[in-house]
């Protein structure tokens, strides 16, 4: 599975009193675990910045994940940002596969006057 990070900004209407964000919390909660119930959440962060919220999960694909964002989205009156992570030592393969698959490049033959 894919890890994803999905970054919360909620509207004012969404938490118009402090309650309302447990409230939330729980409506998007169970919303989740009946309409995207191959995702796996991992870590959620409240943030200070640009966006309130920081969630980490698993999804099998972006389909998935792009429901995740969509339920939020729908409950949360809020907008969001979806970002794919690959761990580092992944990456590192990535870039090691690339790097031994590109020609090197050849220098240009002079030429003479």
């Amino acid at each position: 599975m894919a890890t994803y990070v999905l970054m919360t900004r909620l509207s004012p209407e969404a938490v118009s009193k402090p309650g309302a964000i447990l409230e939330l919390e729980k409506a998007v909660a169970g919303k989740l675990k009946s309409q995207c119930p191959q995702a796996k959440w991992l870590a959620s962060y409240s943030i200070l910045g640009g966006c309130d919220y920081l969630d980490i999960f698993e999804a099998p694909d972006e389909g998935v994940a792009s429901q995740v964002a969509l339920v939020i989205r729908s409950l949360g009156h809020a907008t969001t940002e979806t970002w794919v992570a690959t761990p580092w030592a992944r990456f590192r393969e990535l870039a090691r596969a690339v790097s031994g698959s590109q020609p090197k490049a050849r220098s240009r033959p002079r030429r003479q006057a």
